[in-house]
C-alpha cells in the first residue's frame, strides 16, 4: 500500500470514528431527554413515583419509612424492582455481545421503544382518571423499560452518557470539567444535565394535555434513536472493521 493510500485510509477511519461518536452521543441525549420526559410523568401523573432516576424513589421511600405525610410508598418500591429486573434481563442479553452497536442492541431499544408505545396508547384508553393500582402498574411497566434502557446505555459506554444518572455528571462536571479536562467532555456534561431538565419541563407541560402525551413522545423518540443507531453505529463499526483488515 502507498502512503498516499494509507494516509487516505486513516483519515477515512479518523472521520469514521468521529461520526461514530458524535452520533453515539445525540442518540444518548435523546435518551436521555426521554427520562426526563417519563420521570415527569411518573412523578406528576402516576403518584409521586420516578420511573427512570431510582435515586429519587429511594429518598422518597426514606422519608415515608420515617413518617413523612402522604409519601407513597407501594409505588417506589414496585418501581425499583422493576427498574432493576429491566436493568439484569439487558445485562444478561448482552453479556456475550461485542461491544458498540448491534442487533441486540437494536432489538432491546426497539423492545423498550414499542413498550412505550403501547404504555401511551392504553393511557389515553383509560384516560386521566387511573386507580391507584393502574398508577402503579404503568410506572412499574415505564421504570422497567428505563432499566431496559439504562443498561443498555452503559454497555454501549459512551462517556458522561447514562442517561439516567445526573449527580454522577454534575461531579464530573464540577470537580474536571471546571479546570479545563477539555471542552468536549464539558459540553457533554452540561448538555446531559440540560437535557434531562428540558426534559422534565416539557414533559410537565404536555401533562397539562394528557397524561399519555409525554410518554407517546418519549416512545416515538426512543424508536427514532433505534433506527438512527441501527442504521449508523452497526454500519460504521462494519466499516472500520472491513477497513482495519483492508
Amino acid at each position: 500500500m502507498t502512503l498516499s493510500a494509507t494516509r487516505k485510509s486513516t483519515s477515512t477511519i479518523t472521520r469514521a470514528g468521529s461520526n461514530h461518536e458524535n452520533i453515539g452521543v445525540a442518540t444518548m441525549m435523546a435518551l436521555t431527554f426521554v427520562t426526563g420526559l417519563v420521570d415527569a410523568v411518573g412523578y406528576l401523573g402516576l403518584d409521586r413515583v420516578f420511573t427512570g432516576n431510582m435515586t429519587g424513589n429511594i429518598v422518597i421511600l426514606g422519608m415515608a419509612v420515617a413518617g413523612a405525610d402522604e409519601l407513597p410508598v407501594l409505588g417506589p418500591v414496585i418501581a425499583l424492582i422493576a427498574f432493576t429486573f429491566g436493568a439484569c434481563v439487558s445485562g444478561l442479553a448482552l453479556r456475550s455481545s461485542p461491544k458498540g452497536w448491534h442487533t441486540r442492541t437494536t432489538t432491546l431499544f426497539a423492545t423498550g421503544g414499542l413498550v412505550l408505545l403501547a404504555l401511551a396508547i392504553t393511557m389515553f384508553v383509560v384516560g386521566d382518571n387511573m386507580s391507584k393500582i393502574q398508577q402503579v402498574a404503568f410506572a412499574a411497566v415505564i421504570a422497567l423499560v428505563m432499566g431496559e434502557q439504562a443498561a443498555v446505555a452503559r454497555a454501549l459506554a459512551v462517556k458522561d452518557m447514562t442517561t439516567v444518572v445526573v449527580t454522577s455528571t454534575l461531579t464530573s462536571l464540577a470537580s474536571e470539567s471546571f479546570f479545563g479536562s477539555g471542552s468536549a467532555w464539558w459540553n457533554r456534561r452540561v448538555g446531559a444535565v440540560v437535557t434531562i431538565f428540558v426534559g422534565a419541563i416539557i414533559g410537565a407541560l404536555l401533562l397539562l394535555v394528557h397524561v399519555a402525551l409525554a410518554l407517546l413522545i418519549g416512545a416515538v423518540i426512543t424508536l427514532g434513536v433505534t433506527f438512527i443507531g441501527h442504521r449508523y453505529l452497526t454500519h460504521d463499526i462494519r466499516v472500520r472493521s472491513s477497513e482495519n483488515q483492508g
